[in-house]
């Protein structure tokens, strides 16, 4: 099968995408995960985390539907930011054991607080990040300003 005839997704310029976005994501998530404090008994890098990718993605996802479909930066900042960096920085593998951990040291309504939390605030800045992106585009897009007016003519 020769490379052309590959399904996109098994390309390697695809595949190298989403490697680079993933190990940097991995090494940011791992960054601030050392410098987050817990709250008492309670981790709360990984929610920390877990909200920030989840705007990022709401804000890519938002970001990316503009632009133009015939050109391929919106495929390639879905592999390398979405696929790859926000997979490899969020990771609700990580928000479950936590939530078991609290589970079995006794603390079953953190446990509950914790994961319902998460998930509840990272639907909201998904949202947010949907929003902003929406706000940004729609500033940008408005009527021209005297100057952008005088250079297209």
């Amino acid at each position: 099968m020769s490379a052309g005839s590959r399904p996109p997704h098994l390309r390697w310029a695809a595949i190298g995408l989403v490697a680079v976005g993933g190990a940097a994501g991995a090494a940011s998530r791992e960054g601030l995960s050392l410098v987050i404090p817990n709250l008492g008994e309670v981790p709360v890098a990984i929610p920390i985390i877990n909200v920030i990718g989840a705007f990022l993605l709401g804000y890519l996802y938002e970001a990316v539907t503009r632009l133009d479909s015939a050109r391929p930066t919106g495929k390639n900042l879905k592999l390398l930011l979405g696929t790859g960096f926000c997979g490899g920085f969020t990771t609700y593998s990580s928000l479950a054991t936590d939530t078991a951990v609290l589970f079995r040291d006794g603390l079953p309504g953190s446990a509950l607080i914790y994961a319902l939390a998460t998930v509840i605030v990272g639907a909201c800045a998904t949202w947010a990040g949907i929003a902003v992106a929406s706000a940004v585009n729609n500033r940008g897009s408005g009527p021209m300003r005297k100057d952008e007016r005088e250079d297209a003519t």
